[in-house]
């Protein structure tokens, strides 16, 4: 297995390079459950909708809160490509973070157990996603060669067994599964009770639908790729801020050599939302989707787009020659992306390389956020 310890990764909970970014509307009573396993950790929360609401965080955690006010004095006028009323206000959680990895959760989500009844630490299971290689170019049959008790299987070329940086870490969910509003109104009783014991690389080349509710990535890696979109409140489309993100990312990763895995770990879902309200902010999407993955699939980016912030600036010029055609809000979703890279730079500058006197992106800035954030 190349070498790699899993039992160490596992001991160790990396509680300095991790931050932990939850997007609310409410008091985050969730977090008393998850306390055994998140309580070492930073929180990056990010409130939407109403900021005069007062959320309440259990005692005990580190945490920053940021709500709409914040969000808008910090950016300024770049705050507009921050979603409001959507879930995909958590990027900027994202943009303020300055760890090497980033956790994304939400708050209507618990711990899961797995089949023994051991309670699923998530954060241990993402970090050995991410600490290990992804295999993209070549299937495993037995998964991912980087568990205990497997390895590559015969026929899989040597030259080959080595992997690539693993980016993203998508977990799944017990209970309530990621259904769109057609299908929660046609399976309005069906819950997941499938746990299966597997992790694999989502192969190069294949797209896949990305839920930002139980999410890892490796920030210094593919941060920049990670935006959640303009949905929500003034824009015709939401809950497609994670499938956006998710087409993005992976096109990136694709070109720039990385790895996405999924699989475990397992959380627990435990509440569906109304349909009739999914159905009215998907609609949309329900069809545009149709145009918008064959777009991913199909684009190239170009070899001069050789980091995350080169790769998302060329997409966002592609968004608006190929799907404006779909619908105009495609020119104010790409002008929106442009946005995002100049919000991120700004908070996370390009480190210069004192040898070569080059940019290095995407770049990482030690600190804390307090920095960011004016007392």
């Amino acid at each position: 297995m190349a070498g790699y310890h899993l039992e160490a990764i596992e001991a160790a909970p990396l509680k300095d390079d991790v931050d932990i970014v939850i997007p609310t509307i409410r008091s985050l009573d969730f977090l008393e459950q998850w306390r055994p396993f998140l309580r070492h950790y930073h929180l990056i929360i990010v409130q939407d909708g109403d900021p005069s609401i007062n959320i309440r965080v259990p005692d005990g955690y580190d945490y920053e809160l940021y709500n709409r006010n914040d969000i808008n004095r910090i950016l300024g006028p770049r705050a507009s490509c921050i979603s409001y009323k959507d879930g995909g206000c958590r990027c900027f959680g994202f943009m303020v973070s300055k760890k090497k990895y980033i956790y994304t959760i939400d708050d209507d989500c618990f711990v899961a157990k797995d089949p023994s009844g051991k309670e699923i630490n998530v954060i241990a299971q993402h970090i050995k996603n991410l600490e290990t290689p992804s295999t993209p170019h070549y299937f495993n049959t037995l998964y991912d060669p980087f568990r205990d008790g497997t390895d590559f299987v015969r026929g899989y070329p040597f030259s080959l067994r080595e992997g690539v940086q693993t980016a993203i870490s998508h977990g799944l969910w017990l209970n309530i599964p990621d259904y769109d509003a057609p299908t929660q109104l046609v399976k309005p009783r069906e819950r997941n009770t499938r746990y299966v014991d597997a992790v694999m690389t989502i192969p190069k080349g294949v797209l896949y639908p990305m839920c930002g509710m139980n999410l890892a990535f490796n920030r210094e890696l593919i941060g920049p790729a990670m935006y959640f979109g303009l949905m929500g409140e003034g824009q015709p489309i939401s809950r497609y801020d994670d499938m956006w993100a998710g087409w993005a990312a992976k096109v990136v990763c694709d070109h720039l050599g990385f790895g996405v895995k999924t699989g475990l770990p397992y959380l627990w879902h435990s509440k569906a939302s109304n349909p009739f309200v999914n159905l009215k902010k998907e609609h949309k999407g329900l069809h545009w989707q149709e145009d918008m993955v064959p777009f991913f699939q199909n684009l190239r980016l170009s070899k001069e787009s050789d980091t995350a912030t080169k790769c998302y600036m060329e997409l966002s010029k592609m968004t608006k020659e190929n799907l404006t055609k779909v619908d105009p809000y495609f020119e104010n979703l790409a002008d929106a992306m442009v946005t995002w890279i100049e919000a991120w730079e700004e908070l996370n500058p390009p480190v210069k390389n004192e040898a070569c006197d080059e940019e290095l992106n995407p770049p990482v800035k030690k600190g804390s956020v307090k920095d960011v954030k004016a007392k």
